[in-house]
């Protein structure tokens, strides 16, 4: 076995990304501290073409150290915005017709196994706060949630981490 080359790996350029479709999902960043987990975002967005990162509350922007440390240069490859209020940032994106989700253990959260994103519907997925979660003020605004199954002790797996889980499964089931 011999490992690929970055060169092998047929990787568009920055202007062919800007270009090519995105899967129907913009990523909602409420309140999340560590700006390397936003750039760890951002690099999983860029992987699995997001549409947008919507970057809300105390949650890092672009360009900062931090950031770019795990986004290796994502952070200038995916779209971004930033909110002031997230529970702005999901009327919006509500108002636009986004079916918005939170990804977090509430009542009624479907499981990440059992949830098919629907093609031709466009998704906004609430990932929230490392220690608190997605605020339940967003939470209200949501159509639903998903929950990410987990068999250990610990109730929780970090936000960009779920983030990964999440985002292939949407990718998976809408990239073409």
């Amino acid at each position: 076995m011999r490992k690929i080359t970055n060169e092998e790996l047929g990787r568009p350029t920055p202007e062919e990304y800007a270009a090519m479709a995105k899967i129907p999902v913009t990523v909602v960043l409420d309140n999340v501290r560590s700006a390397q987990n936003v750039g760890a975002f951002f690099r999983t967005g860029d992987a699995f073409a997001v549409e947008r990162i919507a970057l809300c509350g105390i949650t890092a922007v672009p360009p900062a150290r931090e950031i770019h440390k795990t986004a290796l240069g994502a952070e200038q490859t995916v779209a971004w915005s930033y909110h002031a209020s997230t529970v702005e940032c999901l009327r919006q994106l509500r108002a636009e017709g986004c079916e918005v989700l939170a990804v977090e253990q509430v009542e009624g959260a479907v499981s990440l196994e059992a949830f098919e994103p629907r093609p031709g519907v466009r998704y906004a997925l609430v990932f929230g706060n490392e220690v608190a979660g997605v605020a339940q003020e967003a939470v209200d605004l949501c159509h639903g949630a998903i929950e990410i199954p987990q068999a250990g002790v610990k109730h929780s797996i970090n936000v960009s981490v779920s983030g990964g889980v999440v985002l292939w499964r949407f990718f998976e089931k809408l990239k073409n």
